[in-house]
């Protein structure tokens, strides 16, 4: 997605948490020089890739601030990682490694996202992280259930963190329907709207299979010390 001026950066603070400690954004693949000002002026620290490599192959990061770091962190595996985690069916998936249509990608991702968004927290509270970007390809689906479950993990009421998912439509122009874009293979696909549905379906995957919120981030490595040092980052 062209983010060519981080024009879509979306500050994930929300009540009650901290304003500009923590962004969300689509690919800054084609980040310009006025862009990376822009993040030079936020005070940004780090950018956090969700990307699979298959993509930062392609499109790797424009890097102008020499000053950012940019860390990459996988949020899905790739198909030989989904083999080896049991995964077998990729009936209905056009070849990718993890479902095309909205309705099967979310509760996925909330299954198989586990381990990333426990080492994403881990790298949040490292220090010196922060102010950072969490970007993907686009900046609304995996960055967009990530920043969620960390709202959540922190307390933000549920409307807000409905409010602040949704309110990518506005911003990447969704608001009339899906869009194509062109994949890292030269595939033509869409980019679709995103809905509360979506999200709480995320959620209730997690709910499903961990039973709540606590246990599931507690399975992929994060302890109650961990959420109280994201906790003292991101919370007035």
């Amino acid at each position: 997605m062209d983010v060519p001026n981080v024009r879509n950066l979306r500050d994930a603070a929300i009540s009650p948490l901290r304003t500009g400690r923590l962004y969300r954004s689509g690919s800054l693949n084609r980040l310009t020089e006025e862009g990376a000002e822009r993040i030079s002026q936020l005070g940004i620290r780090t950018v956090i890739d969700l990307r699979g490599n298959a993509e930062t192959a392609v499109w790797p990061g424009n890097r102008h601030n020499a000053g950012v770091e940019w860390v990459s962190l996988p949020a899905l595996p790739d198909r030989a990682g989904l083999v080896e985690l049991g995964f077998t069916d990729f009936s209905g998936f056009e070849g990718k490694a993890w479902p095309v249509d909205p309705a099967q990608l979310y509760p996925f991702m909330a299954v198989y996202m586990g381990p990333a968004i426990g080492r994403l927290v881990h790298r949040l509270i490292r220090p010196g992280t922060l102010p950072a970007i969490v970007q993907c390809a686009v900046g609304k689906d995996r960055t967009g259930l990530a920043v969620a479950v960390i709202q959540s993990l922190l307390g933000a009421p549920w409307q807000d963190i409905v409010g602040h998912f949704v309110q990518s439509n506005i911003e990447l122009t969704l608001t009339a329907g899906p869009t194509p874009f062109t994949d890292e293979e030269g595939v033509t696909r869409y980019s679709h709207p995103v809905t509360e549905g979506l999200l709480q379906s995320a959620m209730e995957a997690i709910n499903r299979t961990h039973g709540g919120l606590d246990s599931y981030i507690e399975a992929h490595g994060v302890t109650a010390e961990d959420i109280g040092a994201l906790r003292s980052l991101l919370v007035p």
